[in-house]
């Protein structure tokens, strides 16, 4: 007795038994077996790109936005080649996925003999994936895919990789009668992991003797489903509150604890906010380069740094501490909660949260004035902060927006308003241009009841508009609005401030709104503040994928200053006195 299945049908049924219900990429002719397989059940939706490296940044998109694992797949050589690319967006966001590549049959493959399309797919990706391998008999299948999803999801998440050669997926073998019936609680861990007992009291104490505290949230709030439990924190310590950009809504926009999300690009309130703090609990956050400058990241030595990560290896690099948790960020949370009793003795400065929000206040007032400004009367274009102004106002409430691109998401960053987590996507880990049409394509197909929205720049979407056919195909309605400056604005910028020249710059004479159409979608092109409303509302309604061209011209962001100075790390002198906290 057992089940008589080919390698690919036994994939598959692994699959469904983690729920995976999303599969990205490109058909091939060596993928016909797990096609096939796919094919024979309602409940896997299959979406076909039309570039490999789009299938992992869909199938992180998956993740990032409902918590729930997907699968890209390529065909063999030239297809893994191009995956790589996406499996990085996914490597360097911590976000897991399982990607499926296939390859020569055995007897041409691992070493290969030097076919057409040979590669060692396995060694091209190891450096972006957490774990790879090459499954050599079909029988090894169910223990093999298991493994790679509890790689997958266990401890720091990220992308895993399977190379299946093609005759391995056409194998049939026969399986136990409940070899699929095994539920994953069986073969991986569910449970959060619990920080350890002393650290969570070292924690709170110095929590609770904090004059100065303040929460950063990173990513792994948003994966730990915590953020209640960091706003319930946040006031009872009256602190400000930093999310990163892989966490944004973890606080609202509006709430009285928010001074500024994703780190330098938030401006000046969050430079203050690290130089007066006495004691910082970093939750779920790798201290990356966005919190920055050339001295090294923000939580300096000087401060009394808790830290909490899942990772043991972001425990103490970059940013040094005094207490840290290897632990579940939700887990953590809990327990310090329970540690810093509601009747606990506050020490807070009672004027700390109120002078960082009133400095944001500031900033604020400076970014809309901005807005305001009527452009130069020599250009028939918007200023980036006034498009981002009029996207803001036009965008329905439950909308999901992906910032993508350089300088141009700066101005989203600080215009759009953030209400909840999973609902505003950056990808800061690889800062990969293109990934935001992916993205929101991949949002787009397990949210299909909320408007999807990409805020791109022009150098960006070039990267990724192939996939408007994708769209098109699939029904996706994803709306991309385009920062149109006809350049590589912030390139362009660096080129003639510091060394006088300019070349490669000029992206001219391209009309995105005529390449949306000739696409079968909706395409607008918008020249003036007053359009951008209207323009979107045409957009939505007309049910298609639509592309808004939106003419702006290139202004310095605010936040530039500290952007160069993070880029100035390691090439300025050891500055022997570091900034101090305030007593």
């Amino acid at each position: 007795m057992g089940l008589e299945l080919t390698g690919a049908q036994a994939l598959v049924r692994v699959l469904l038994g983690e729920a995976v219900r999303h599969v990205y990429g490109i058909v091939g002719g060596k993928l016909s077996p797990l096609l096939h397989a796919i094919s024979e059940h309602s409940e896997l939706r299959f979406i076909g790109t039309r570039h490999e490296g789009a299938g992992p940044m869909m199938a992180a998109a998956n993740f990032a936005g409902t918590g729930q694992l997907a699968v890209a797949i390529a065909e063999m050589g030239p297809g893994g080649l191009n995956m790589v690319s996406g499996l990085g967006v996914a490597f360097n966001n911590n976000l897991p996925l399982l990607a499926i590549t296939t390859n020569q049959h055995r007897a041409a493959a691992y070493p290969h003999s030097g076919m057409f399309m040979d590669l060692d797919t396995v060694a091209v990706s190891r450096p972006v994936v957490k774990w790879n391998a090459v499954v050599h008999d079909a029988r090894r299948i169910p223990e093999i895919a298991r493994r790679a999803i509890r790689e997958a999801l266990n401890g720091r998440p990220g992308p895993v990789h399977l190379d299946i050669p093609q005759d391995v997926l056409g194998q049939v073998c026969r399986f136990p009668i409940d070899e699929f019936d095994l539920a994953p609680q069986r073969y991986r861990p569910i449970g959060r992991v619990r920080p350890d007992a002393r650290a969570v009291r070292d924690a709170a104490k110095l929590l609770t003797q904090a004059r100065r505290p303040l929460i950063v949230a990173g990513g792994g709030v948003v994966a730990s489903e915590a953020a209640e439990q960091v706003r319930e924190l946040a006031h009872r310590l009256d602190c400000p509150v930093i999310p990163t950009q892989m966490a944004l809504g973890v606080v609202p926009s509006d709430s009285a604890h928010f001074i500024g999300h994703g780190g330098l690009i938030a401006g000046a309130p969050v430079k203050e906010a690290f130089a007066e703090a006495d004691v910082i609990l970093g939750v779920g956050c790798r201290w990356s380069s966005w919190m920055w400058d050339e001295q090294g990241p923000f939580a300096r030595r000087s401060h009394q740094t808790i830290a909490i990560n899942i990772d043991p290896s972001a425990l103490g690099h970059p940013a040094v501490h005094q207490v840290a948790m290897q632990a579940d960020a939700g887990a953590a949370l809990d327990d310090l909660l329970a540690a810093t009793a509601e009747d606990w003795q506050s020490c807070v400065d009672s004027g700390w949260r109120l002078r960082l929000k009133a400095s944001r206040e500031r900033y604020e007032e400076g970014i809309a004035a901005s807005a305001a400004a009527p452009a130069p009367a020599s250009q028939h274009a918007m200023h980036p902060a006034a498009l981002a102004r009029e996207i803001a106002r036009a965008l329905p409430r439950d909308a999901l927006a992906v910032y993508d691109g350089g300088h141009t998401t700066f101005w989203s960053n600080d215009l759009i308003p953030v209400h909840a987590v999973r609902t505003r996507f950056h990808e800061p880990g690889m800062s990969h241009l293109g990934f935001g049409l992916p993205y929101a394509l991949a949002l787009k197909a397990v949210r299909p009841g909320q408007p999807v929205v990409l805020i791109t720049g022009d150098g960006s979407f070039g990267f990724t508009l192939n996939e408007l056919d994708t769209a098109r195909r699939y029904g996706l309605a994803v709306l991309t609005i385009v920062h149109n400056n006809e350049a590589w604005g912030i390139i362009r910028a660096g080129q003639k401030n510091a060394l006088g020249f300019e070349l490669g710059t000029s992206l001219e004479g391209t009309d995105y709104a005529a390449i949306a159409r000739g696409f079968g979608c909706h395409g607008e092109r918008v020249d003036a503040p007053e359009q951008v409303g209207p323009a979107i509302g045409r957009a939505l309604a007309s049910g298609l994928p639509a592309v808004l061209d939106c003419r702006t011209h290139f202004v310095p962001h605010p936040a530039m200053p500290m952007f160069a100075s993070m880029n100035r790390y390691g090439f300025a002198a050891p500055d022997a006195s570091l900034p101090k906290p305030h007593h």
